[in-house]
């Protein structure tokens, strides 16, 4: 009998993937998006101190977000992550999109924080 592997599983096989060649250091660190089925959520991370610099989430009360599972919902925290990076004064990133396909959620996020000003 032929045993189907998880989806949740392949994706964190290629996210270990991505990451042995993707890092984020103090000059350009790391956008890594997570996404679950209750919302989205962004952190801009430092790899070399291993600290989280700013992070989003469609949970945030300040964001007032009804349905955080949808594309909607992404653009906005994709928005807030850029906006709260600027005001961390940072403005090149390596996107992490976490080992999920670069399509609906998560392209919405990305394209979001491209049009609030922050480069990768």
């Amino acid at each position: 009998m032929i045993k189907k592997e998880s989806r949740n599983s392949m994706r964190i096989a290629r996210h270990e993937r991505i990451r042995k060649t993707l890092m984020g250091t103090s000059a350009v660190p790391r956008l890594c998006v997570f996404r679950s089925n209750a919302g989205i959520y962004a952190q801009i991370i430092d790899d070399e101190t291993r600290t989280t610099l700013v992070s989003a989430s469609s949970l945030d009360k300040d964001l007032k977000i009804k349905n955080g599972s949808n594309v909607e919902a992404a653009k906005v925290v994709g928005a807030s992550i850029a906006e709260k990076a600027k005001k961390a004064k940072i403005t090149k990133v390596v996107f992490d999109r976490g080992g999920y396909l670069y399509h609906g959620r998560v392209k919405a996020l990305a394209e979001a924080a491209r049009e609030n000003g922050l480069e990768f």
